[in-house]
């Protein structure tokens, strides 16, 4: 595990919840799931870094919490941040993120951590679904652009259940960590774009690469398993 350091998380961050977050991670999916993670030893051990992972369920962020050497400060939606929950993510050092408007706040919060050192977690494609990366939104390709980060692509297959589908007993989830991308600095709108797809195909591809190495035929299938 990493050591923690104070300005790598939000204030309000408490150590114990962090570790306490980090212990609970490596563990809790391995009775649900059959787990299988490759690829971890492309995680720079030093430096910002700004982990994007393409989204099905709600499990890809705490699956990635536990995968990693270094654990990183995710943007989650500020709606779960209500009541007992809320109170637990922020001691775990995560992120309230608005997706309705443009949250400079917590982007700016973000920005801080990673001139810091820190690791920021993203979902790119800024919702769930199947997880295959048809789309995506600027602020991982910001946050990288404007500290210098070093990006860390990750794909994550097998929990996502299609509707009406059952779920087997147990079912195999895979975790690929593609190799570290490190963008073009320009700035402008169109350098934006162009770093955003640059993440987009990067997450995209290693989906593809993962689901070929399980045996899936499509989204459906390979979801569902």
């Amino acid at each position: 595990m990493s050591t923690f350091i104070p300005e790598n998380y939000p204030p309000g961050t408490s150590r114990g919840w962090v570790a306490f977050s980090r212990w609970l991670a490596t563990w809790m999916y391995h009775v649900p799931y059959r787990l299988h993670v490759n690829g971890t030893e492309h995680t720079p051990p030093t430096g910002p870094l700004v982990v994007v992972v393409n989204h099905s369920t709600f499990a890809e962020g705490p699956l990635v919490l536990g995968a990693l050497p270094r654990g990183p400060v995710f943007l989650i939606k500020r709606e779960l941040f209500v009541g007992v929950i809320g109170t637990i993510l922020r001691k775990m050092g995560q992120l309230a993120l608005n997706r309705d408007v443009p949250d400079r706040g917590s982007l700016m919060q973000a920005q801080r951590i990673l001139r810091a050192g820190g690791v920021i977690g993203i979902f790119p494609e800024g919702h769930r679904g199947e997880g295959q990366m048809a789309s995506a939104e600027n602020g991982a390709a910001w946050l990288a652009t404007s500290t210098g980060a070093t990006v860390l692509p990750i794909a994550c297959r097998g929990t996502y259940r299609a509707p009406g589908r059952r779920r087997r007993f147990r079912p195999r989830v895979d975790i690929l960590v593609g190799k570290p991308l490190n963008l073009p600095t320009q700035r402008g709108r169109a350098a934006l774009t162009a770093a955003t797809e640059q993440i987009r195909v990067a997450i995209a591809d290693l989906v593809v690469e993962l689901d070929e190495a399980r045996g899936d035929r499509s989204p459906i299938s390979s979801e569902s398993e």
